[in-house]
């Protein structure tokens, strides 16, 4: 047998001082083989491999480290004849510690895929994107397959523009109620009207089940001089139906110029039949702040009517002006807060520490609206009055309260209005107006959802005289929560 030392170089086995071990008493054991340069495809026979260590100490090359650094020994066995000549097969040796790390790496990179496919194959991270992308590419294809229905089926030849346009400003409007799109012309209009000035009917308007309805009714304004309320249906503005015109197209059409005249068909929940009335636009001012004593200038009673940073700011005057041992009834009443920071900012008066609201969206940055104690003004009794006509800022501020545990909430629940949106522009002129995030209130809950339900539940007065009966004690709210404060200490 030959035993020796070799090492490789491209294409080429090098040998060195190779040793013919098999016959001890041949000649060729008693001196050293030549090292040479032997083409590898000439080896085609096979060979055993042998530690380096076990050569003999003579048959021991000098060390000499390949590019690779590696040094591969065989163990030839004794050549054998084939076709006429004797060839020789060489056989790459590595390393025990080299083939574990090949193992080892091997293993983990399979068990990383397996991982991975069936964290994505069972959905283990949470949603499956790719489920949501192939259901909303099935709805689009329904959607063609309608339109296309709708082209060559229907009884005369349709106006896709107007078939199209309808079906969007369904899709936005079946989100919720200030989602809106706007065709091209809309836009328009919504863009180049004035920012302030405009004068309107004094009602705060959204929707619900679909039509416009009125929140809530400023004092002595257009819309108050004809009766409108909280909870009033106007089913058309100039015959055109609110259930075919966004949010943001129905607020465009109320608003005019001062002694402009517009035509609305409203249906009040008591009466059987729709009012057709005729309203003159005017400039509406913000609702004043009422402020009043109760129980021999025991409880001050404060009502917005508006939640302004002016009126904010006045609230906040009149707490510090107050004996500390005057307890409070904050009205939210028909109080609209268009600025959720400034009911936020109301609530954080009686609120010393603690989580009063959070906004977060699918793809809007969480943000947690946390009291400051440098804001904080008083610790007194306090109790809190709210309706359907409460909304917005005003929302927020009666849920910290209730949630906080910081005042009892009085009334009946809230319209349910905090959100936030944006408006993003499409290539074709037209315009979505996307809610993006939503305010949750301390308990979690989503303003927009849930609304607030008082913790004392008392029925609106308003409904009482629409069934036609006088209230025997007046208004039942405030009384309820003047009660409530009587009841408590100083």
């Amino acid at each position: 047998m030959i035993t020796f030392r070799a090492a490789i170089e491209g294409d080429k086995l090098i040998i060195f001082n190779a040793m013919d071990q098999s016959f001890p008493g041949s000649a060729a054991s008693s001196q050293a083989v030549r090292s040479e340069r032997t083409s590898l495809p000439q080896f085609q026979t096979r060979a055993t491999l042998a530690p380096a260590r076990n050569l003999p100490s003579r048959a021991r090359p000098p060390a000499r480290k390949h590019r690779l650094r590696y040094d591969c020994v065989y163990r030839l066995e004794r050549p054998v004849p084939l076709k006429g000549r004797s060839t020789l097969v060489w056989v790459v040796c590595v390393s025990r510690f080299f083939q574990r790390f090949v193992f080892v790496l091997s293993f983990a990179i399979v068990v990383t895929l397996m991982l991975g496919f069936a964290l994505g194959q069972f959905g283990w991270f949470g949603v499956h994107a790719g489920d949501d992308q192939d259901g909303a590419y099935q709805q689009m294809r329904v959607y063609a397959e309608v339109l296309q229905k709708i082209q060559t089926d229907y009884v005369t030849d349709p106006n896709m523009n107007d078939v199209t346009a309808g079906a969007l400003h369904g899709l936005l409007g079946s989100l919720d109620a200030d989602s809106s799109y706007l065709t091209p012309a809309e836009y328009k209009v919504y863009k180049d009207r004035p920012a302030t000035g405009n004068a309107q009917e004094g009602m705060t308007i959204s929707k619900r089940f679909g039509y416009a309805t009125v929140v809530n009714v400023a004092p002595d304004s257009p819309a108050d001089q004809n009766h409108l309320a909280d909870g009033d249906v106007i089913e058309a503005i100039n015959e055109k139906s609110t259930h075919d015109l966004s949010l943001a197209v129905i607020r465009m059409m109320l608003e005019g110029k001062p002694g402009s005249t517009v035509e609305v068909t409203v249906i009040r929940p008591t009466r059987p039949d729709p009012d057709k009335l005729t309203l003159t636009r005017a400039l509406v001012p913000t609702p004043a702040l009422e402020e009043q004593q109760y129980e021999n200038s025991s409880i001050l009673y404060i009502k917005p009517g508006a939640l302004t940073a002016a009126h904010v700011d006045d609230i906040a005057a009149k707490i510090k002006a107050a004996p500390k041992t005057e307890k409070i009834l904050l009205d939210l009443r028909d109080c609209t807060g268009e600025d959720a920071q400034q009911g936020l900012r109301l609530a954080n008066f009686f609120i010393k520490q603690g989580t009063l609201a959070t906004l977060q969206g699918q793809q809007y940055p969480e943000q947690t609206f946390s009291a400051d104690p440098a804001r904080f003004l008083t610790a007194a009794p306090l109790a809190v009055i709210v309706n359907r006509g409460t909304y917005g800022g005003a929302e927020l501020a009666a849920a910290a309260i209730e949630e906080l545990k910081r005042g009892d909430v009085v009334g009946e629940r809230t319209f349910g209005e905090g959100s936030v949106q944006k408006t993003i522009d499409l290539p074709d002129g037209a315009a979505l107006i996307l809610t993006v995030a939503k305010y949750e209130g301390p308990d979690g809950k989503k303003i927009q959802d849930d609304a607030v339900t008082p913790t004392v539940a008392v029925a609106s007065p308003q409904d009482d005289l629409d069934e036609g009966i006088t209230p025997p004690n007046g208004d039942e709210m405030l009384n309820k929560a003047l009660d409530l404060l009587k009841q408590k200490g100083a």
